[in-house]
C-alpha cells in the first residue's frame, strides 16, 4: 500500500505548489501591482477627473465659467496673464490659503509652455484637489490658436491681458 500511496501523493504536489502561485497571483494583482501608482485610476473610479489636458478653445471656455478657478502659475509672473485669471502664484510655491477650501471645485491652471503648470498639477493632485485642468503647451499653445480673443483696450491681439 505504501507504494501506491506514493505515487498519489507526488501527484498533488504539483496541483497544490499551482493553487498557491495562482493564490499568490491574485493576491498581487488585487493590491494594485505593489510599486506602480495605481491613485489616478482609483480616483477616475469614483468620478473624478483629477489632472487633464485641454487645448486652448476648452481652456476659453472655462476662464468664463464662475465656477472654475483660473491660476496662473507661471514663475516668474512677469508675463502678461490670460484674460478671467482668478489667481496667480508660483508653480513651486502653492499657497493652500489662496486655494479654494472646496478640493472638487475645478482648477484650470496654466503656465507659458506647460511645464510648470504640470508640476503644480501634480502638487494639487498632492494637496487633495481632484478637478484639475491644464492648459495643453501654456500659452504659447494659446499665443497661435486661441478661438475669438477679447478685444479692447486692455487687450493684445492675442487676448493676453496686458
Amino acid at each position: 500500500m505504501p507504494a501506491t500511496e506514493q505515487p498519489s501523493a507526488r501527484s498533488a504536489t504539483p496541483l497544490v505548489v499551482g493553487v498557491v502561485a495562482l493564490a499568490a497571483l491574485v493576491v498581487y494583482f488585487a493590491m494594485g501591482m505593489p510599486g506602480m501608482d495605481h491613485s489616478a485610476g482609483s480616483h477616475a473610479a469614483m468620478g473624478h477627473s483629477m489632472h487633464r489636458l485641454v487645448g486652448p478653445t476648452e481652456f476659453s471656455a472655462l476662464l468664463d465659467d464662475p465656477d472654475v478657478t483660473s491660476i496662473d502659475v507661471h514663475r516668474p509672473a512677469a508675463e502678461p496673464a490670460l484674460p478671467g485669471t482668478d489667481l496667480s502664484m508660483p508653480f513651486d510655491a502653492i499657497d493652500v490659503d489662496q486655494l479654494p477650501a472646496d478640493r472638487t471645485r475645478t482648477l484650470a491652471i496654466y503656465c507659458r509652455s506647460g511645464a510648470m503648470s504640470d508640476r503644480a498639477a501634480d502638487q494639487l493632485v498632492d494637496l487633495g484637489y481632484t478637478d484639475i485642468i491644464e492648459l495643453k503647451g501654456g500659452t504659447d499653445s494659446w499665443a497661435t490658436t486661441t478661438p475669438s480673443p477679447p478685444t479692447g483696450p486692455d487687450h493684445d491681439r492675442q487676448g493676453i491681458v496686458s
